[in-house]
């Protein structure tokens, strides 16, 4: 029996699954899950690529432990961030993370080269102030000589690929993050990248999922016991999630749902009009070229930080239960206020927003989180209002995948507010998704199609009505 290794990172928590296939379903077992944690490092916030990194070895050295040799490994990750590396393969600086401060004002920089009119037609990534462009012009200014020095540009899953297997490679999906790839030409736009005064030679030709990266060096082989092959899936996790929707038609809605929300569709080809863009609809690459049409919502993000601010006294299960217990209050806010991105408290970002906006503020926990339960639905529900006016398209039902699609509450009230079936489920969607690349280019299965229709046999996908 063959057996495929999912590495699938997201941005506050990693895991390991293995998979197989048995009679044309699919098999999952966990390996390995551990905390991924920002670390503040020289004044910036940054990954800890050396705590991810052992944790990939000592999840690889568990499968050697209980017999289950992995023929491939794909490793997927959140989007825009990245590291340096000079001639020497040693990284310049730190690796920074998105929600580091170090890209305010960055947006400004970028506009006095190109407008954010143009950039749009160009690339049709929606801004967002952590896009890998700001955050190079961030480095550019603080330390133009990492710049100089560079000889590489890999993203997070890039460079683990490369700790792994000692190759430089740049995965097209997750480039697509960055804001300098063309959404015509599907590579990078150099004109662009140098009307930017980025070095041109650090932007190699870009790999599609499915490529073979390598075999372990010596050195990883010997300390976990065995040789690999590294592919490469569809590194950016959000890509990875949505080839694991089990549809076959293009009438639903996805939901990848986890730290972030991101909700959309899977199109041929851009939509990089004006209106999408004052919309701030995203067009990522996707497997097989394909392009998600999707809004980035700041998702079980609030709900994570407003845990971790209440020490993780309460289980997610017992917050839930207390917004259900509130849902007889009302008070909605934004939930892509910047105000939320890096709140040095969620629960006083949240009562200071119901303030500002003069409704009635939370009192209890159960009453901050019905305000935050409430507010992610209602954002779906006009997210998908704005989608179909975009692509002039009636969606009939909603797929939710990923952990938030455990979440029943949430999966209830997003029924509610858009009026239309959810379907909840794969929980693992980004990992299987990473997994289906891997057993398609194995040959596991033929094609897309016959891989999610094997993931709609294989796992329970619990349907949700409107009421």
């Amino acid at each position: 029996m063959n057996y495929y290794l999912a590495v699938d990172l997201g941005a506050s928590s990693g895991k390991m699954l293995l998979g197989y296939t048995q009679d044309g379903r699919i098999a999952l077992k966990e390996i390995h899950r551990f905390d991924n944690n920002m670390v503040e490092l020289n004044g910036h916030l940054c990954w800890d690529i050396d705590a991810l990194y052992r944790n990939i070895i000592q999840g690889l050295k568990l499968c050697r432990e209980i017999g289950m040799i992995p023929t491939t490994l794909g490793i997927d990750t959140w989007a825009v961030d990245f590291v340096l590396l000079d001639k020497n393969y040693s990284i310049l600086g730190n690796s920074v993370a998105y929600r580091d401060s170090r890209t305010d004002e960055m947006d400004k920089e970028i506009e006095q080269y190109i407008s954010q009119q143009e950039l749009y037609s160009i690339t049709g990534i929606q801004k967002q102030p952590f896009n890998t462009i700001y955050q190079l012009a961030a480095v550019k200014k603080e330390n133009p000589e990492h710049l100089k020095e560079a000889e590489y540009f890999l993203m997070i899953p890039d460079y683990l690929n490369f700790l792994l297997t000692g190759k430089c490679l740049n995965e097209y999906t997750n480039a697509t993050s960055t804001n300098l790839i063309n959404a015509e030409t599907k590579t990078w736009d150099y004109e662009l990248i140098d009307k930017l005064g980025y070095p041109k030679k650090l932007f190699r030709p870009l790999s599609l999922p499915g490529t073979i990266v390598g075999k372990f060096t010596d050195k990883v082989k010997a300390e976990v016991g065995f040789d690999c092959t590294v592919v490469l899936p569809a590194t950016h996790d959000t890509a990875s999630a949505f080839i694991a929707v089990p549809t076959h038609d293009d009438n639903a809605v996805t939901i990848s749902s986890g730290t972030w929300s991101l909700l959309g569709v899977e199109n041929m080809h851009p939509i990089t009009t004006e209106q999408s863009r004052q919309h701030n609809f995203t067009n990522e690459g996707g497997f097989e070229y394909r392009y998600r049409y999707l809004k980035n919502i700041m998702g079980l993000w609030m709900i994570q930080s407003i845990r971790r601010d209440l020490d993780k006294a309460f289980s997610y299960a017992q917050l839930e239960q207390m917004a259900r217990d509130s849902s007889d209050f009302k008070s909605v806010v934004d939930v892509n206020d910047n105000a939320f991105l890096k709140p040095e408290n969620m629960i006083d970002a949240v009562k200071n927003a119901c303030r500002m906006t003069r409704q009635p503020v939370p009192e209890t926990i159960g009453q901050v989180m019905q305000c935050v339960y409430t507010s992610l639905a209602n954002c779906y529900a006009v997210t998908i209002r704005e989608l179909e006016s975009l692509t002039g398209k009636k969606y009939d039902r909603i797929h939710i995948v990923g952990g938030g699609s455990k979440d029943g509450y949430l999966n209830m009230l997003t029924a509610k507010s858009a009026n239309l079936p959810v379907y909840a489920g794969p929980d693992e969607g980004t990992a299987l998704g990473n997994l289906s690349a891997q057993m398609i280019g194995a040959k596991e299965f033929p094609d897309i199609y016959s891989v999610r229709t094997a993931i709609s046999n294989s796992f329970d996908i619990k349907l949700i009505q409107p009421q």
